[in-house]
């Protein structure tokens, strides 16, 4: 009977050793990159908020959400366990796009270990992916309440960012607000189409609320 479980007990970690290296393997290994723009004051709405993005005398606009590998169907995430140390300097030198300690942990353990970069690498990578965006004037800052459909936001991207066609940019909605906006690139941060991404995009008829970005009264 020992023996049975012995030999059981070898066969779980040798099978959780081959899964963890096929895992392994896979970094690195996807088609494109999602740049997820998330528009701060809607998410400040909801009950989960975090008091360090939304709490603040300095009132934002879009932040960064996430940058996500993607394959052309589906994406990794979480692809190392436990994920390697994110450095105290890194994540402090993101805030200004990340907001939120907590953010920049969850986004790189869940989509960052799975681009094959380190920390560093990677977070520097998703400055480089923001600054190839140019944000619509009227989406800075607005001071006052807007509506705007998915298909006008979408419109409003593209005029400030020649190059980028409707099929690679979705529009992501929460209770008839805007809630993100995503850019599809290559891995050389090109802008590139993306069907998949595109399927799931809010409709582009509907009219969404806009909430403005207001500091604390």
């Amino acid at each position: 009977m020992i023996c049975r479980l012995l030999a059981a007990l070898v066969g779980l970690l040798v099978l959780g050793a081959a899964t963890a290296q096929a895992r392994d393997d896979r970094l690195g290994a996807f088609d494109f990159y999602v740049l997820a723009l998330s528009w701060s004051p809607t998410y400040c709405l909801g009950e989960r908020a975090s008091p360090a993005q939304c709490r603040t005398a300095t009132p934002h606009g879009f932040v960064v959400h996430g940058l996500w590998p993607q394959y052309e169907r589906g994406f990794p995430d979480f692809c190392q366990s436990p994920a390697p140390y994110v450095p105290e300097d890194v994540i402090s030198g993101i805030t200004d796009l990340m907001p939120s300690k907590g953010l920049v942990l969850h986004e790189w353990r869940r989509h960052g270990t799975c681009s094959g970069l380190s920390p560093a690498a990677y977070f520097s990578t998703v400055r480089r992916a923001s600054e190839r965006v140019k944000l619509p004037e009227a989406l800075r800052a607005p001071s006052a309440p807007l509506t705007m459909t998915p298909a006008e936001v979408e419109s409003a991207f593209q005029t400030a960012n020649p190059g980028l066609a409707a099929d690679m940019i979705a529009v992501s909605c929460s209770d008839g607000r805007l809630k993100e906006v995503r850019v599809c690139m290559t891995r050389d941060l090109a802008f590139t189409s993306c069907p998949e991404v595109d399927r799931r995009a809010c409709g582009g008829g509907r009219r969404l609320d806009v909430p403005p970005s207001r500091p604390l009264p």
